[in-house]
């Protein structure tokens, strides 16, 4: 079984503090939502999750089995190694790399080398665009289909949890149904663990079992459930119009 878990955590930029005692766990096969707006610190908790910001205080677990990996004194390399991806916030993809290329860049791993024809063929066949685009340059693709190719990119790592920060950023409310559509959809085919960093709740909670509230880099509240969330005062207030 595999675990992820978010100890009391804070983080930040020099002196700017962005996460203060921040806590969370994702259990394996669930997708857990963390929703916040826009400089609540979603972000900067993927970031740490991946070794890319450092963590000031507390810890960020990895539970494989009856193994403990302490993700804070590993690499963002190391982490990926271990089976965790990220689907950054603005896709940052590699623009003047074909679509093709991009894909196999996300292969890099040596876990997944063996591996990267079946991911190859499983990601065109989820994104059939991306099969007919597979030459084209990633920087002139639109918003949506640049937002497949980074899950695909994702997904060519074998990742057994993936992160995904801000899937609908950018995109009209079909692309964004079709998105989150396709997350639910990879994640149940390939036994995927997925936290989603979103702040579109309606949409989220469409494919979430349960999920966090980040304000100001903290957790707010947790919701242990769907229907938890869904009557929640704070997501009411923030997310619902009520």
């Amino acid at each position: 079984m595999v675990k992820l878990s978010v100890n009391a955590i804070d983080a930040g930029y020099g002196a700017v503090h962005v996460l203060s005692g921040v806590s969370l766990e994702v259990r394996e096969g669930e997708t857990v939502a963390l929703l916040g707006t826009n400089g609540n610190g979603k972000s900067t908790l993927m970031k740490c999750i991946m070794g890319l910001t450092p963590v000031t205080r507390g810890s960020i677990v990895l539970e494989d089995d009856e193994e403990r990996i302490d993700l804070t004194s590993k690499s963002t390399q190391e982490i990926v190694a271990l089976g965790i991806a990220l689907v950054p916030e603005g896709r940052r993809l590699f623009p003047k790399l074909t679509v093709h290329e991009n894909l196999l860049l996300g292969a890099f791993r040596a876990g997944a080398r063996a591996g990267m024809q079946r991911n190859l063929d499983r990601c065109y066949a989820a994104f059939p665009v991306l099969r007919e685009r597979s030459g084209q340059l990633a920087y002139s693709m639109s918003g949506g289909q640049q937002q497949m190719l980074a899950i695909a990119r994702a997904v060519m790592s074998s990742p057994r949890i993936l992160l995904v920060d801000e899937p609908s950023v950018g995109l009209s409310p079909m692309l964004v149904k079709q998105t989150m559509d396709m997350i639910g959809t990879l994640k149940h085919e390939l036994g995927l663990t997925v936290l989603m960093a979103e702040q579109n709740f309606h949409e989220t909670s469409r494919i979430a079992d349960r999920g966090y509230v980040l304000v100001h880099g903290q957790i707010a509240f947790e919701g242990k459930n769907l229907q938890e969330l869904l009557h929640s005062d704070l997501v009411k207030q923030h997310y619902l119009g009520a």
